[in-house]
């Protein structure tokens, strides 16, 4: 991922990217001219304006700690930490020294899941009754350090708080590990929304095909955001009575209309990156989060860790646990 962060950085109007550090990077893989260091320490000499960091979640926290010592403001990939409570840390180191933060949660920055929100928020759904979201394929073979829910399932929490404006009050998860990791490869998640609606998550990574899927339904119709393509269907109610006397016992919804939206579709991480850039540079910047309006502060990124651990314990308990809402709203 840091390959593609650097690719991005490198052509970001406003920004130079001044080095990479990785211990273990062939420099060849770097864009021309930019120079390579091994660690944050080194990178540090160059004088930055912010870092980006793309490595095991594990180093997080360090690497994080480090740039919000010297002062240095940060886009961290999701998930923030690999504990809530070393996101907690993170989040006050930087808010401590009034220093822009962020998390790389990319998916806010999907066409299909942006035109999804806007549409959500202007009521074209009206009441939302469920979001299913369905995230699967291939075991990637670079993740070590966290199983499914950490890694793959903090992009649905964060969407589905995101697009529906609502925070979870309870989830029930089951997981299993079949890859023989230490970590869990597959999730399947039920949770209740503080609006009513009921959220459904299914990820693994032990399916032989790539799925990213978001389906919202409320009271007339269903969305579909495939993130994979960033296509957005609408599937409309059906607003006529039927005339097939079989079917008029029954109580439920018809088929309508389906519309298959237009949407201008840029690369989600330039567009986190420049959403990134403009609120180091102060557009849109709220002095009091150390956060721009078009980006995932600290503490959400914290809270959506926290749910996920949540996940975890739900499933080691066989139990539903119940969520303080204060704590885990993650609503920008």
């Amino acid at each position: 991922m840091g390959r593609n962060h650097a690719r991005v950085l490198n052509g970001l109007e406003g920004v130079d990217l001044v080095g990479v550090a990785d211990p273990v990077a062939d420099a060849s893989a770097l864009p021309a001219g930019v120079p390579l260091v091994e660690t944050v320490e080194g990178l540090l000499e160059f004088g930055l304006d912010y870092a980006v960091v793309a490595c095991p979640t594990a180093y997080h926290e360090s690497i994080g700690l480090t740039l919000a010592e010297a002062g240095v403001s940060a886009l961290i990939e999701k998930p923030l930490a690999h504990t809530s409570a070393a996101a907690t840390r993170l989040a006050e180191a930087f808010e401590a020294r009034g220093l822009v933060a962020g998390v790389g949660h990319i998916e806010r920055c999907n066409p299909a899941i942006m035109s999804l929100r806007e549409r959500l928020e202007s009521g074209e759904l009206g009441e939302i009754l469920q979001i299913v979201t369905r995230r699967q394929g291939p075991f990637p073979g670079r993740i070590a350090d966290v199983g499914v829910v950490k890694d793959l399932a903090t992009h649905d929490i964060d969407l589905t708080c995101w697009v529906t404006g609502q925070s979870y009050e309870s989830i029930t998860a089951e997981t299993v590990s079949r890859s023989g990791r230490d970590h869990e490869d597959m999730l399947s998640a039920i949770g209740h929304l503080d609006g009513g609606a009921i959220a459904n998550h299914s990820v693994n990574w032990l399916s032989p095909f790539k799925e990213r899927t978001t389906v919202v339904t409320g009271d007339r119709g269903s969305f579909i955001a495939d993130t994979l393509t960033g296509d957005l269907t609408f599937y409309a109610n059906g607003a006529r009575d039927t005339e097939w006397e079989a079917l008029r016992a029954f109580r439920g919804v018809s088929e309508g209309d389906m519309i298959r939206y237009a949407i201008r579709k840029r690369e989600p991480l330039l567009v986190e990156h420049e959403h990134f850039r403009d609120a180091v540079q102060g557009h849109g910047l709220d002095a009091a989060k150390g956060s721009g309006d078009d980006i995932v502060d600290l503490r959400q990124g914290a809270a959506t860790v926290a749910i996920s651990e949540s996940m975890l314990r739900s499933a080691r308990l066989g139990e539903t646990v119940v969520l303080n809402g204060a704590r885990t709203r993650v609503r920008a």
